[in-house]
């Protein structure tokens, strides 16, 4: 059913600047919108498209008052406002039916509790805990001596090895492993001898992880991802790890053994951490770096390996501008060259 600009704007008290009767049957992106549909404005860099846009309407920060005749709902944060207006027109849908299938399987001693769904071939081992309202998707396998909280919610072929501790609202995302062994052997006789892993895995409420993605238990004690962290799809996390409250981690990054990740920290895809060391809490790490110290809170690194933002991108510079230094050198040393035997003549 389309939906009015004053009822979209009012979901999230935004202010529509234009005719707030427009009617409104979908979203999409800036570039893409068609007429009937609201779109957002959050990155500068698609500011080219406000004035090109085909959408009826366009979600923008406060300080952008006009866009043509399209008309506007400015908000604070244009980005989340354009979430809350997507669950408008796609609000959540049940995930599988509600009920344990027929062909799931449950480990003795094992409690599971109120509006728990789990989907066909789940396996649920001995003595675990289940949380009201939690969602198993198809081939997911819970060790012994799990537990989970309520309404979490697990995608196809997820595995969480035994002992492994879930909090409330915990999201995993397919084929992603939660305490599998972490990488230790010892040296003896020219063999690499296994070390046991004998530690666990502590997900906290309100994390989200992404595809794909291994968690290893700490060898030792506990490898632990604290509330609200988001973690994107294919990252490692070694052993005795630690990762900080509302932090964000890219695709692929991976982090080495005992690294520990402070609160509100955002890392970029590709970034890898040589372990036993630390970031402290609202650092940056750009895309593709090394990390190979410890990082400062509230600092910014880039670059391989890893420095302070701006001194590397002083050095990138520098680095584009040697073939023309090099060059410059050559003529110099000509030049002198020429001169010492005009001297010696």
């Amino acid at each position: 059913m389309p939906i009015k600009l004053s009822d979209i704007a009012a979901e999230f008290g935004g202010r529509v600047v234009g005719d707030d009767g427009v009617e409104i049957s979908g979203v999409a992106k800036i570039e893409e919108a068609q007429e009937g549909e609201i779109t957002f404005l959050a990155n500068p860099k698609y500011t080219k498209f406000l004035n090109e846009t085909k959408a009826s309407a366009v979600i923008v920060p406060l300080d952008v008052t006009e866009a043509g005749d399209t008309p506007l709902i400015q908000a604070e944060n244009p980005y989340f406002a354009f979430l809350k207006t997507v669950v408008l027109f796609h609000p959540p849908q049940p995930l599988i039916a509600k009920g344990i299938h027929p062909t799931a399987v449950i480990g003795e001693e094992t409690e599971i509790g109120q509006d728990v769904s789990a989907g066909p071939y789940v396996v649920i081992g001995r003595r675990c805990r289940v949380g009201s309202g939690t969602v198993l998707m198809p081939g997911v396998v819970v060790g012994d001596d799990v537990r989970i909280g309520s309404d979490c919610v697990l995608h196809a072929r997820v595995s969480i090895r035994e002992k492994v501790i879930l909090g409330n609202r915990v999201v995993i995302h397919d084929g992603t492993v939660v305490g599998s062994d972490g990488f230790g052997f010892a040296p003896e006789g020219g063999k690499y001898h296994k070390i046991p892993q004998v530690g666990t895995v502590v997900i906290e409420d309100d994390v989200e992880i992404g595809a794909s993605t291994t968690i290893d238990r700490a060898t030792l004690g506990e490898t632990r991802i604290k509330r609200g962290a988001k973690l994107d799809n294919l990252i490692q996390v070694a052993h005795n790890c630690s990762i900080g409250e509302d932090t964000v981690i890219a695709a692929q990054a991976g982090l080495s053994g005992s690294t520990h990740i402070g609160s509100h920290v955002k890392i970029g895809g590709q970034v890898g951490f040589a372990g036993h060391l630390s970031v402290g809490d609202g650092a940056m790490v750009g895309a593709q770096s090394g990390i190979h110290k410890s990082v400062p809170s509230g600092q910014m690194v880039f670059g391989y390996p890893a420095k302070p933002h701006s001194e590397e991108f002083r050095i990138q510079a520098a680095l584009r501008r040697l073939p023309q230094l090099l060059k410059e050198v050559k003529d110099l040393k000509q030049r002198i060259q020429g001169m010492e035997e005009a001297l010696r003549k």
